[in-house]
């Protein structure tokens, strides 16, 4: 089976919410998988969306098998032309643990460096993220603002694409300027 990564094309924009709601319904629950599609149509929406650098993964008849979306970020409002945040990651229920994301995501990381990002900010498990780089951020002085409750200070992570980057970089996380993540 022929897989092929492509930076996103109007025709994948449905179909690639349709697997991020259905993946997270999944694995979550309904609500998080509509709250999840609805950060992607927001993320494309807003100035912080880089189109060259959301990714799907397509297999024979173009069916979109995975999805990854890099986007501009800033901490404190700094950093936003050096830095980046992955949200979200998603690959088909079915087709997981067959190394779509891993694929997906160096693709990504490439591509980031090329455009001339320094570092990638993610949130989630770590044993999904460690193995591709990605390091407890706070121990770089990146850390969870006050309204961001997460499971673990190990659940939010960066990955330095530019050696010495996260030197200059720190402050605290805010998730408050996307309204799809703003509880209540």
């Amino acid at each position: 089976m022929e897989r092929i990564i492509k930076s996103m094309e109007n025709k994948y924009l449905i179909p690639s919410l349709k697997l991020v709601e259905d993946v997270f319904t999944k694995y979550d629950s309904p609500e998080e998988g509509k709250v999840v599609r609805q950060l992607v149509e927001e993320i494309r929406a807003k100035k912080y969306y880089i189109p060259e650098l959301e990714f799907i993964m397509v297999k024979e008849k173009d069916e979109v098998i995975g999805y990854a979306m890099f986007s501009r970020f800033h901490i404190e409002g700094r950093y936003e032309n050096e830095l980046l945040i992955l949200t979200p990651v998603a690959v088909k229920t079915e087709l997981q643990r067959q190394h779509i994301s891993k694929d997906i995501l160096e693709y990504g990381f490439d591509a980031a460096k090329r455009l001339g990002f320094k570092a990638i900010l993610v949130e989630g498990n770590p044993r999904n993220y460690n193995n591709r780089g990605f390091q407890s951020s706070y121990k770089f002085g990146i850390e969870a603002g006050p309204n961001i409750k997460l499971p673990h200070p190990d659940c939010l992570m960066i990955k330095e694409l530019e050696k010495g980057a996260l030197d200059r970089m720190s402050g605290l996380v805010d998730y408050s300027f996307y309204d799809a993540l703003r509880e209540g």
